[in-house]
């Protein structure tokens, strides 16, 4: 593969061209932190009140978990085609692109007066992020290499996650100013422009980002195989300890029909965790470039709480089960993704991201669907599912370890 700067000879050129690419790397990763940052403010935002916003607008326990369930599992498993074709097309930019641009939806809930047209919008939003996170993804990939898987995906990832506070935080200041859902979302199509606005910046300055990582001698050889037995091993961990990880729509939902704290309150509550999140990315990606897939250890361990923190009707322990859920979604959103890049070779890179990510989809989908359908019964039982879930994944873990 083409190198990116041209060398020139001796020591010093060498060291040049390296600190040269190592920089544009930082830079790429930044703006692409950046595109994230406006992305999650629309999304985010949305994210945060959907739960009691379908409430209002009819929706039961089970048809929250169920659009929930649907959405996540929508936006992840329809990344195995996105990944395919991004391998076999190189095209990253277009679907990057397409993906943001379905952001659209999300201001558009405005105008949903029905429960069911709110749930076709959040969908089609998840549908977005689908198509364009394993683009997004294999480029970070290659940035990563020069400064750090984890410390790279651990920088994209709080930056990821301040626009994740800031997106609740817009709901609050509008229900505070006795406003509605409907100025909240119409409020989010700034941060949706800002979003393509960025992205576009993005692609003027890095247009071929797969030329930050070179490819080792004799990895061509390993692209056109299978993926590797770790990989498998890999997702079943993830899928065990995702299945078992309650979604914050439904604990938002919780909070809402049990009234455990105001309407203006909950998006608080969803900063909160997403703060959390930013900051355990970067300790997190840190711990990761230096111990290795047993950092991961930490995310079933802290998950194994979360359900009978977060679906009780204290405050002060639903604010311990956010603050857990945080630092879980920030191991999962950092360390997960870092891994594969260090687990596949570059040709086959956004396949398996598009495997990995359906794998993630469909565990969320069939944990957010039964965790909600046993909240309808029981929240008795949503603990006890969670906690066999999380242990069952733990033996994957040290599996993929070994075969590492």
């Amino acid at each position: 593969m083409r190198k990116w700067y041209n060398l020139g000879r001796g020591v010093n050129s060498g060291m040049n061209e390296h600190e040269g690419t190592k920089k544009l790397a930082f830079r790429f990763i930044i703006l692409l932190g950046i595109v994230s940052l406006f992305g999650d403010i629309t999304y985010e935002g949305a994210r945060s009140i959907t739960g009691p916003y379908l409430a209002t607008l009819g929706a039961s326990a089970s048809v929250v978990g169920l659009v929930a369930g649907i959405g996540e599992f929508t936006g992840y498993a329809l990344r195995l085609a996105s990944g395919y074709f991004v391998d076999r097309t190189g095209a990253y930019w277009v679907f990057t692109f397409l993906g943001y641009g379905l952001l659209v939806f999300v201001p558009l809930l405005a105008f949903a007066g029905y429960w069911q047209l709110a749930a076709i919008f959040i969908i089609l939003e998840r549908m977005g992020k689908a198509i364009r996170s394993p683009a997004r993804d294999t480029m970070l990939s290659y940035a990563t290499k020069e400064v750090g898987r984890g410390w790279g995906f651990g920088i994209h990832e709080a930056l990821d996650q301040v626009g994740a506070i800031i997106g609740p935080l817009v709901f609050t200041l509008v229900f505070l100013l006795h406003g509605g859902y409907r100025e909240g979302f119409t409020i989010l199509w700034l941060p949706a422009l800002l979003t393509l606005a960025t992205l576009a910046v993005a692609r003027h300055k890095v247009s071929s980002p797969q030329r930050l990582e070179v490819t080792a001698e004799g990895e061509e050889e390993k692209v056109a195989g299978n993926l590797p037995r770790v990989f498998w091993l890999y997702s079943l961990f993830t899928f065990f300890s995702v299945a078992g990880f309650a979604n914050l729509q439904l604990i938002s939902y919780h909070l809402k029909v049990q009234s455990v704290i105001s309407d203006v309150q909950i998006p608080i509550y969803y900063a909160i965790a997403m703060g959390v999140d930013a900051l355990v990315a970067l300790i997190i990606g840190k711990t990761y470039d230096k111990v290795g897939l047993i950092s991961l250890l930490a995310a079933p361990l802290l998950a194994l709480p979360i359900p009978l923190l977060a679906f009780s009707c204290d405050p002060a322990f639903v604010l311990m089960g956010v603050v857990l859920w945080g630092m879980v979604m920030g191991i999962q959103e950092t360390v997960m993704r870092a891994a594969i890049a260090d687990l596949i070779p570059v040709g086959r890179r956004g396949f398996a991201y598009g495997i990995f990510n359906t794998v993630y989809g469909a565990s969320w989908f069939l944990g957010s669907f039964l965790m909600g359908s046993l909240y309808d019964i029981s929240i008795n039982y949503i603990f006890f599912f969670a906690v066999a879930m999380e242990l069952i994944s733990v033996p994957f873990l040290f599996l993929a370890r070994r075969a590492s």
